[in-house]
């Protein structure tokens, strides 16, 4: 049988076993930075498509457009076909799609995504999607929906839901996928992501998912945004790409948008993506006041692009 320790046996051990562990010598920052760069190598790489959103220039034509995207080094953009700051009118879809998609075309990019006010069918919003299918373009992001005072958040909730079924199973004939873009804010259906996890849990997310916006992400589930992330992994649409931090003013802390890669959006989102199978695309949005225009907006387009591909590498 094993002896038992004697009292003083142990405390001797105790004592040796700590005094190794404060000589042993503490792993330098450059070893540290080693294991780093084994773990991101050991990552699956993966070649994103990274676009545009078309709102910060939707007043360019489709051949002016395409040569921001080229000079950007884009791969495509997300071009808006909806109400309200849109690069293309819903009703002109028919006549002004298709020059865009020619434009980007010639220049080797592409209408990757189209963005629309579509919550639910209607003959205009079925027009675009028809439109949508027949350019060939497969990706479409959904309009947004906000709560309502005088309804339960979970009625909101039951009939945005069967809204999309609807929406999915015209998306499923047209051999089309929507999604739909988490914004933050108080009234914002989808700012909390079990929200979108409700809606779509039923459906195909061949035909109905998120495109994921962990700037949004990040600033409704500060801490808990990996957890979220992870509830819409076989969801993901598109992820776009924005950033923030916190700023304080008289009227209080609100996210202050930003540079990508200079505010609170964590690498780690992006060496998680790599683990998944989603495959893109990734759509960078330029939502801060100081994007400027003309030269210092291309720019910042350009830096952006940068900071993305960094996190990316």
């Amino acid at each position: 049988m094993t002896p038992i320790l004697s009292r003083r046996d142990f405390l001797a051990a105790t004592a040796a076993a700590s005094t190794l562990a404060m000589t042993a010598a503490p792993a330098s920052a450059a070893e540290k930075k080693k294991t780093e760069k084994k773990s991101a190598a050991a990552l699956p790489r993966k070649n994103y498509k990274i676009i545009a959103f078309s709102k910060p220039f939707a007043d360019r034509s489709p051949d002016e457009t395409a040569e921001i995207v080229a000079e950007v080094g884009w791969d495509g953009i997300e071009c808006a076909v909806r109400a309200k700051s849109t690069h293309i009118q819903p009703e002109r879809v028919e006549e002004d799609l298709p020059k865009m998609v020619e434009a980007l075309k010639k220049r080797g990019k592409e209408v990757t995504i189209v963005t629309t006010d579509i919550t639910e069918l209607n003959p205009l919003g079925e027009k675009v999607l028809r439109t949508v299918a027949r350019l060939g373009i497969k990706k479409y992001r959904l309009g947004f929906t906000k709560y309502v005072k005088d309804k339960h958040p979970s009625q909101v909730v039951a009939e945005v839901g069967a809204a999309l079924k609807d929406i999915a199973a015209l998306n499923k004939q047209l051999g089309l996928q929507s999604g739909w873009q988490n914004h933050s804010g108080v009234d914002y259906v989808g700012a909390s992501i079990w929200d979108l996890w409700m809606m779509m849990k039923n459906l195909d997310p061949k035909n109905m998912g998120v495109c994921y916006d962990i700037g949004h992400a990040t600033v409704e589930g500060g801490l808990s945004w990996p957890t979220q992330a992870r509830l819409m992994e076989q969801n993901l649409v598109a992820v776009f790409c924005k950033d923030f931090f916190w700023e304080k003013s008289e009227k209080g802390w609100a996210p202050h948008w930003v540079n990508f890669g200079t505010g609170s959006v964590q690498k780690s989102f992006f060496d998680w993506l790599r683990t998944t199978n989603f495959n893109g695309p990734l759509s960078q949005h330029h939502e801060y006041k100081e994007l400027g225009t003309g030269t210092e907006m291309i720019g910042n387009f350009k830096k952006d692009l940068a900071a993305l591909k960094a996190m990316l590498a």
